[in-house]
């Protein structure tokens, strides 16, 4: 059998349901790029965990992604894994552990992520030591800084480098700072970094819990990025999972037409979710496309997908379509 790419393989062989719907929506995500088009991903679930970064770094690399929106353990994971990677555990059958090996699991300071467990002191404490030098400093110096703009410090820092356990093309947090990415990283409190930082506040290591900057912030931050690219380029959101990483970003052309009374604030120019999250009360967060447009995010005619997928199978899959265009 003649060998194939992977996106002849997908245009040959992925014709129905979410096969088809991953080959379209990767259509229109190449369709977008090559029209001039802009794309921001929104990054949620455990992507970082599962090494999303080998193919979005590379999308990175190649101006197929433009601009990050993730929740702060995305941020956090790929630099735990970048520094770690040999300490993790994987735990094949994580479907059969009983409530006692969970507890074993605890006692070793090793924190589950489905199949792969993360190790506390050598992965989350490393970055804590580190990036606690960053925060006090910036403190002191009642300086301000958004999150991902620390997680940039220590990785400028060269601090981190002896402790690289993959290759450092593989991270995506790396290929951002690199290209200096626009980023928004939402409800960054909720992560492991974020409940340290609030407990060196309380503590009083940290005399000002405002020197790290908010969520509205960035909020702000994302109006004017959204404002200025869309001067030129149709703007397109690629969502992996759901949550406050899809949610935050696609709010801002209603922010922006309908609170600040803006007028001609152009919709986004594409939209793709994948998720296995059904639409049904109480179990699905965000709306589905449809739902979008009674919103002000999305219009009629805009390119809507939905994959109803694994993104750990799935993302790679379109990454590489993309790539291969």
């Amino acid at each position: 059998m003649k060998s194939q790419t992977i996106k002849q393989f997908i245009d040959h062989h992925f014709r129905h349901f979410n096969a088809a719907s991953l080959k379209e929506a990767a259509k229109g995500y190449v369709r977008h790029i090559e029209l001039g088009g802009k794309m921001m991903i929104a990054l949620g679930g455990a992507m970082s965990t599962a090494e999303l970064g080998i193919s979005l770094a590379e999308m990175i690399r190649q101006d197929k992604v433009h601009a990050i929106s993730c929740t702060g353990a995305n941020l956090e994971e790929d630099i735990f894994n970048l520094v770690a990677h040999n300490y993790y555990q994987m735990i094949p059958h994580y479907r059969e552990l009983s409530a006692d090996e969970e507890v074993a699991l605890y006692e070793k300071h090793l924190n589950r992520v489905t199949d792969t467990c993360i190790p506390e002191e050598e992965a989350m404490r490393r970055i804590e030591r580190v990036i606690l030098d960053e925060w006090i400093e910036a403190d002191k110096q009642k300086q301000r800084f958004f999150p991902h703009e620390f997680i940039w410090k220590i990785l400028k820092s060269g601090k981190l480098k002896p402790f690289y356990q993959i290759d450092p093309k593989d991270s995506w947090v790396l290929a951002a700072m690199e290209k200096n990415l626009f980023m928004v990283v939402p409800g960054w409190e909720d992560s492991t970094l974020g409940n340290m930082y609030a407990a060196h506040c309380l503590q009083g290591h940290i005399k000002d819990p405002m020197t790290i900057k908010s969520g509205i912030e960035y909020m702000m931050e994302l109006a004017q990025y959204y404002l200025q690219t869309t001067k030129n380029h149709s703007l397109g959101l690629f969502q992996i999972g759901g949550g406050i990483s899809g949610d935050f970003p696609i709010c801002v052309v209603p922010m922006l037409h309908q609170d600040m009374q803006l007028r001609n604030i152009p919709l986004w120019g594409y939209f793709c979710q994948i998720s296995d999250a059904t639409t049904s009360y109480g179990s699905y967060s965000g709306a589905s496309p449809n739902e979008k447009i009674t919103w002000g995010k999305l219009g009629k005619d805009t390119p809507k997908f939905v994959i109803e997928s694994d993104a750990t199978i799935v993302a790679p899959l379109l990454f590489s379509y993309v790539l291969e265009s």
